[in-house]
This record gives C-alpha cells, structure tokens and sequence, in this order.
C-alpha cells in the first residue's frame, strides 16, 4: 500500500504516516504539489495495490481515505491517533489482524493481511473504542507487546 499526506502536512501527520508505513510495511510518501492522479499513477509505479490519503485538521491525522491503484473509493475513517517515537518492532511480512468489529474487516483487503480469530505476537488488534471512539487499531510488536501507536476510529463514512 502507498500512504501519502494531504498538501503542506503537519510535522505529526508525516510522523503518523511514517509510523503507519512502517508498521504495514507499505510506502509512505509527501504528497507536495502531486495531484490525484499524480498520486494514483505513483501507486502504479511502485507496484502497490492500494493508496491511502492521510488527511489532517489543525495539524493532527484527523481522516484516512482508502482507495484501491484504480482510483476506486474503498473506505473512509475520520481519526484521532498517537504516534510513536520508539521502535515499533514490527514484522510487516508476518503481521495479521484480529477484529472485534466486523464492519472493519474489509481493512484485512485493503491492508493486504490475513484476518485471523487470535493471535500472541505481530498483529493488528481492532477492538471496541470508548465513549469518544467507534474502535480502536492497537500495533502488537513482535515481543507480543502493545506499541505506542494507536488508531483511534471516531466514524466509518464509506465502506467496501
């Protein structure tokens, strides 16, 4: 997957789409001055199936829009999230997701990762959020250990 910001973003969105990059072992670019398109063939280029637009407020992540390398709306999440400044220690190519929440399992699609029923080590845990949050996406490293990094999901607008 190809993440990449809205224009101009904010020293933390390009952290987040850093953090999240690192994490799914996608590729994560700037946008700068790159049109949708621009973006979308950029996709093609470097191979990946799907793109993800990280969209800020005030300087924080505040959306992440999913689309597959055709252009074609795949889901929409308007967020909050914290990053990390440690080391995620996590292992992209045997990472998986174990999901709570079945309106967010078309994210195993899109990601590109096996949903699994549980798991000890290297996964993605979607869970039930707070008063404040629909769910929330927790990174567990290698170690079985909870990252700092964490997707808090407000609202789902779209959906596969």
């Amino acid at each position: 997957m190809l993440i990449s910001t809205s224009r101009k973003p904010s020293q933390k969105t390009r952290k987040f789409c850093k953090n999240f990059a690192h994490a799914t072992g996608s590729v994560s670019i700037n946008r700068g001055k790159m049109n949708m398109r621009e973006i979308l063939l950029k996709a093609l280029y470097e191979e990946e199936v799907n793109l993800a637009i990280v969209n800020e407020i005030k300087g924080n992540p505040s959306r992440i829009t999913f689309y597959s390398n055709e252009g074609e709306l795949l889901l929409i999440m308007l967020i909050t999230a914290s990053t990390s400044n440690n080391r995620l220690n996590i292992s992209p190519s045997k990472l998986k997701i174990v999901s709570e929440i079945s309106k967010l399992n078309c994210l195993s699609d899109i990601l590109g990762f096996e949903l699994v029923d549980s798991a000890d080590e290297n996964y993605i845990h979607i869970t039930s959020g707070d008063e404040s949050s629909l769910a929330k996406i927790n990174f567990i490293n290698k170690f079985g250990e909870e990252t700092d990094f964490q997707i808090n999901i407000k609202k789902i607008i779209d959906e596969l």
